[in-house]
């Protein structure tokens, strides 16, 4: 895991932490729902970076016996868990205490503490949101945000990134709804924007669950990647075809990587062990996200009946 990552996760986490204090005292004093949800949710994020840190030193086990591929995929369970946390505790709690408030409506007292620590919070969560983006930045290149996100198999920022975007709107409602209560005199609309914080809550944890199930399930490398692995193989004089390779993403720094090659077939066993160490070592040179490759020896033909048998096989199950 890249030390950026972490540097993301620490500055959210203490970021979130110290606004969820002002937030406490700033509903406590003036009795704002809004207030209150994002509190709230500031706890939310505080906690999950804390299971994102967490993940990340689970990650970092080595293989053992039960798990000889290593533990490297427990960052997509974590950051998994982290989308679950925020739509059923900061979503289901921000649009409980809205409801409650529309329901019950109370004048917010002492606007101006809110004012002051929305502020605040905007200027935490503002330098908190820069820094994540400008570590996914370094990696995104000239792909589109959305792109980019699709794409990225490290979840701990684009998660942080995400949680970021989410507390800015949410600061941002909070902001107005609690003017226009107190303005305008109308405290229901303090619970409405509690329950549009909560819906912006949720709307985040399900993009975030959606891109870490892909990633949870297996993403194979970037095309780029497969691509050069393919040209590397091809600059093996032994090898006379690939007929197959495969790639799967265990972690965002460990690739599984198999291969179904034909070599010639006159060349002797002890070519054929070079050749395979020769490549393996090239191609770990290049791309040292991989971090176990699986050579098999097959001849095109053979290949082709054995992929030919397998898709008749599937299709007679699903008849």
């Amino acid at each position: 895991m890249a030390s950026g990552s972490k540097k993301v996760i620490y500055a959210a986490m203490i970021g979130n932490g110290l606004i969820a204090i002002a937030k406490f005292v700033g509903a406590s004093i003036t009795g704002s729902s809004a207030m209150l949800s994002e509190g709230i949710h500031s706890v939310v994020d505080t906690g999950n970076q804390g299971l994102l840190l967490y993940g990340i030193a689970r990650s970092k086990r080595p293989a053992d016996e039960k798990h000889p591929f290593g533990y490297a995929s427990e960052i997509y369970f974590w950051a998994f868990i982290v989308a679950i946390l925020i739509f059923s505790i900061g979503a289901g709690i921000s649009m409980y205490h809205g409801v409650e408030k529309v329901l019950h409506p109370s004048a917010v007292a002492d606007p101006m503490v809110n004012y002051v620590i929305l502020g605040m919070a905007m200027v935490f969560e503002g330098v908190a949101w820069w820094i994540a983006y400008k570590e996914f930045a370094t990696t995104k290149g000239k792909k589109t945000l959305f792109a980019a996100v699709r794409e990225s198999k490290d979840p701990t920022v684009f998660t942080v990134l995400f949680e970021d975007t989410a507390a800015m709107l949410g600061l941002i409602v909070a902001f107005i709804g609690i003017w226009i209560s107190v303005t305008f005199n109308l405290p229901v609309v303090d619970g409405i924007a509690s329950i549009v914080i909560g819906v912006i809550l949720a709307g985040t944890a399900v993009l975030l669950a959606l891109e870490t199930k892909g990633l949870l399930i297996g993403e194979s490398a970037a095309p780029e990647i497969v691509e050069e692995i393919t040209s590397l193989i091809a600059a093996q004089p032994a090898i006379i075809a690939l007929n197959e390779i495969r790639t799967l993403h265990r972690g965002p720094n460990d690739v599984l990587l198999a291969l179904s090659v034909d070599y010639v077939d006159e060349i002797p066993a002890g070519v054929v062990e070079r050749s395979n160490t020769e490549l393996e070592i090239a191609i770990k040179n290049r791309f040292p996200v991989v971090k176990r490759l699986f050579i098999e020896v097959q001849s095109a033909q053979h290949h082709a009946e054995e992929v030919a048998r397998a898709a008749e096989l599937r299709a007679a199950e699903n008849e």
